[in-house]
């Protein structure tokens, strides 16, 4: 048998890897343009909900960490393209896999109804916070590289899927940065990861605390104490508590982490 050449191995496993990646975005794509089309059921994306508050928590506000993002206030059609994306292999999130499968939540109808209770939610008026260090420079970096797209308080696009920036916790922003960056976020825009393939260092923490810092309109925030009336009986941990003394005490505690790694 003639030896194959590595190079040309390695060759062949690229353009089968192509084909892979775009057949599982054609395949994330159509989910997504019938799942879009259709009037959601808010009582029943109330019942598909109970999923993702295993991890988001019932109001959907994820932890300060950044573990989990906020969720909630999420664009719709965000939500259903990263849905689909997951489901089809288009987007790497082992973790969230069998909570967005089929079997667990529903087919493109529980897309579009999850999306929309989701997207009703209050959001958390204490996410996570970045160290303050160079806002000044954050913001021009903001105002450069990302208002074109995110928009200038982070609002993000429904009709072109682009998500909602503003009031998302700090440190779910900077990984999710740096997956992008590192070409390990499939489903990433193309122009945002040439838009910041020469973004490093503090460039990076400058701009995602900026980000970090954007925040939503007034009457899309939770009152402080807030929980969701619908899960009465659900028992929060303490990652899915707010505390305004806990968000000063991270926020602290990441200015001086930050500064030691400068």
């Amino acid at each position: 048998m003639r030896k194959i050449r590595i190079s040309t191995l390695l060759c062949m496993l690229v353009f089968s890897s192509g084909i892979s990646y775009a057949a599982e975005s054609e395949i994330a794509m159509e989910e997504y343009d019938h799942a879009i089309t259709l009037t959601p059921d808010l009582a029943n994306g109330r019942r598909a909900f109970e999923s993702c508050a295993v991890c988001h928590g019932p109001e959907g506000w994820g932890n300060e960490q950044g573990t989990y993002p906020q969720i909630a206030g999420q664009l719709a059609s965000v939500t259903i393209k990263q849905l689909a994306d997951i489901r089809a292999g288009n987007r790497s999130n082992p973790m969230m896999v069998p909570f967005s499968s089929m079997q667990t939540l529903g087919g493109p109808q529980a897309l579009a109804d999850v999306a929309a209770y989701i997207a009703q939610l209050p959001m958390t008026p204490h996410n996570g916070l970045g160290p303050g260090m160079d806002l000044a420079s954050g913001e021009k970096l903001y105002s450069d590289n990302c208002v074109d797209c995110h928009g200038a308080n982070g609002e993000g696009d429904a009709k072109k899927h682009i998500p909602l920036i503003q009031g998302q916790h700090f440190e779910y922003l900077m990984r999710q940065f740096r997956l992008i960056s590192d070409g390990k976020r499939r489903n990433a825009d193309e122009e945002m990861v040439e838009q910041i393939k020469n973004f490093w260092g503090r460039d990076i923490i400058d701009v995602m605390d900026y980000t970090s810092r954007l925040r939503p309109p007034q009457e899309r925030l939770a009152e402080p104490d807030w929980q969701n009336p619908d899960f009465p009986n659900y028992v929060r941990g303490p990652a899915h508590r707010s505390s305004t003394r806990m968000n000063d005490r991270g926020t602290s505690e990441r200015k001086s982490r930050w500064r030691r790694r400068d």
